[in-house]
């Protein structure tokens, strides 16, 4: 882009505002076209409609949480699994984009399922499983059992702290020695609920275990280039530091997407939640690394620096959620052009990969893939890519309906 050149984007008030390119990463180099927002504002509407329409089809004949496609359709778990509050989270984004009240009451119906997994010791994926589910729950209907069910699944989550390590275990369960000491980049997304629990109950444990677990990721996790493995193992009993590893990344010393993703998100959210800089800092260097890999199409290669990449299958799902994530250090940082980079990786997956031209699709988002190196999944449906799509465009469309279901204030 020449120095000339300038561009506008629509800033969270909905101002436009002139942004010049010196503030523009180097991957803007590869998408020289201005950024019709005229254009990019219809393609999202449509994209948000289209996923609510799809819900709305299918969401009544569902009656357990679904977890990927086969063939299109929808497989589903029982209890949840780790992506159980996704389902009940699309309902309430599509309560709030249409207010029809279906959406509502499927969404409660939903997330009451989940109401065993708050005392559910074995996993670090409560955050996924409350916050979308029963944190928005209670924001929108302000009914208490919610936020208690919610405070309660946060206090079996810092039961998996390891204090020698300052982190929190992300696998097997508590009297399991085995994965006792891995850590993984996706509890960063997690640590919400635990900031929510802080805040509701005037306890500072649980935001001090986040922000310990986020600060051992950070030292840890984050290379000199911004990229980051899957996986970070710890001894376990000291707490000292083994080495990188990676289960759905390429190899320890490549960058799984999805994982580069929750961090853009997590990292900038942990910030919002404590004003630290440091953890935005953090956030900025894994954005400009991700973005600096994306190929003039904007969607995300499943690992950045696998030997295929950039020519290798995509995940939607880790473009929407660092679009999300992007929106937030755009308002954060005053530099538009990390929102012109999520208005551009949302609009793509909106014209590139919704499963528009299939009569069989339940899911909304295409070209998504869960596990590539255990051939699971692989450019498949994913129910938080279908959240995440819904929560970026909402971000954009109405940044006060996304505020409301999961409080996206800063302290």
């Amino acid at each position: 882009m020449s120095v000339s050149r300038r561009t506008l984007l629509t800033t969270a008030a909905g101002a436009a505002v002139a942004v010049g390119a010196s503030t523009a990463p180097a991957a803007s180099a590869a998408t020289p076209d201005q950024l019709d927002l005229a254009s990019a504002t219809r393609t999202l509407r449509q994209a948000a409609d289209y996923a609510v329409a799809k819900l709305r089809a299918v969401a009544p004949g569902v009656t357990a949480f679904p977890v990927g496609t086969k063939f299109e359709k929808w497989t589903y778990s029982q209890n949840g699994d780790w992506v159980g509050g996704f389902w009940p989270g699309q309902l309430w984004l599509a309560w709030l984009h249409s207010g029809e009240e279906q959406f509502k009451a499927l969404a409660l119906a939903s997330a009451e399922k989940l109401a065993p997994r708050q005392n559910d010791t074995s996993t670090h994926d409560l955050g996924f499983l409350f916050y979308p589910s029963w944190v928005t729950a209670w924001r929108l209907t302000g009914e208490e059992k919610w936020r208690a069910g919610a405070v309660q699944a946060a206090s079996s989550l810092i039961k998996r702290y390891n204090p020698a390590g300052r982190f929190i275990r992300a696998w097997g369960s508590l009297s399991d020695p085995n994965n006792a000491g891995r850590v993984i980049m996706d509890t960063i997304m997690n640590l919400d609920l635990l900031a929510f629990a802080s805040q509701q109950t005037q306890d500072p444990k649980y935001l001090e275990i986040a922000v310990a677990h986020a600060q051992t990721a950070q030292r840890n996790f984050v290379r000199p280039d911004g990229s980051t493995p899957h996986v970070f193992d710890f001894d376990p009993v000291t707490g000292a530091p083994v080495g990188p590893n990676t289960v759905q990344g390429y190899s320890p010393a490549s960058c799984w997407s999805r994982g580069q993703a929750w961090g853009v998100y997590g990292f900038t959210t942990i910030h919002r939640r404590t004003g630290d800089p440091e953890f935005l800092t953090t956030a900025r260097r894994l954005a400009d690394f991700a973005l600096g890999q994306l190929t003039a199409d904007h969607v995300p290669v499943w690992d950045y620096l696998a030997p295929q990449a950039p020519d290798d299958v995509k995940d939607a799902s880790a473009g929407v959620v660092m679009a999300c994530g992007l929106l937030d250090l755009a308002e954060l940082t005053h530099r538009p052009h990390y929102r012109e980079s999520a208005l551009r990786i949302l609009t793509a997956v909106s014209r590139t990969c919704l499963t528009t031209k299939s009569a069989r699709a339940e899911a909304s988002v295409a070209r998504c893939t869960r596990n590539r190196p255990a051939e699971d999944g692989v450019e498949v449906s994913l129910p938080y890519a279908d959240y995440y799509l819904l929560e970026g465009i909402l971000r954009v469309l109405d940044r006060r309906k996304v505020d409301r279901a999961i409080d996206l204030s800063s302290v």
